[in-house]
């Protein structure tokens, strides 16, 4: 058994678990337009990846924006290579529950996407989400161009002027660069198809971001 301080701490890389040199089994085409979930994708569209705790809930909300192409779910920010679900739980992988938007950016900007993540979790919490506790329930924004990383650290600075009127902490949400992204196993894919009425409670705010999102200009 894992203690409860453990799994809320971030284990070093040489403490982590080895995993596996080859990917674990998943699904190969979304259940919900039979999109394929492994790149190459469509010419022209962009990936964008979110931690912001249980990926069921999130996976569902993403999904159902127009213009996004297909989701999925995985884990990333940590040290496992190919991790598993249970190992990803015991805290001992480093690892995030994020969800991987695929979407077309003339139909959905990057910005809409930042929106709903910052509007839809609780960026406060730290290494939790409600009674979901642990190091795989952080809030990350992994960053796969320049841009993305502007537009994220604006949107952060933005929400957390929100966030301080309505009375809420610091946010603790990291953005980083995007690494490996690990597709989880088969039966988390578009989970909330498979088991409509599954556990994946909502720890949202109830703050509105607000305006647009407005860079700072660079010096």
């Amino acid at each position: 058994m894992f203690l409860f301080g453990n799994k809320t701490k971030m284990p070093a890389p040489a403490d982590a678990l080895p995993g596996r040199d080859q990917p674990i089994p998943t699904a190969e085409r979304s259940l919900i337009n039979d999109q394929p979930l492994k790149p190459p994708y469509p010419e022209g569209s962009e990936i964008a990846e979110f931690a912001l705790g249980c990926f069921w809930g999130e996976e569902k909300m993403y999904w159902a924006q127009p213009g996004v192409i297909v989701t999925a779910v995985g884990y990333e920010g940590g040290f496992t290579p190919n991790p598993t679900y249970d190992e990803v739980c015991t805290g001992k992988t480093g690892h995030t529950e994020t969800v991987r938007v695929v979407f077309d950016p003339k139909r959905i900007s990057y910005e809409q996407l930042l929106t709903l993540f910052w509007e839809a979790h609780d960026p406060t919490q730290g290494m939790r989400q409600g009674n979901d506790v642990g190091t795989q329930y952080r809030s990350v924004i992994f960053t796969h161009t320049d841009e993305q990383r502007a537009m994220a650290e604006a949107s952060r600075e933005m929400f957390q002027g929100e966030l301080t009127k309505a009375g809420y902490g610091e946010i603790a949400t990291e953005i980083r660069p995007a690494g490996e992204f690990y597709f989880a196993e088969d039966y988390h894919q578009q989970y909330l198809v498979k088991v409509p009425n599954g556990y994946c409670p909502i720890h949202a705010t109830g703050v509105k971001l607000g305006g647009p999102i407005v860079q700072m200009e660079q010096v």
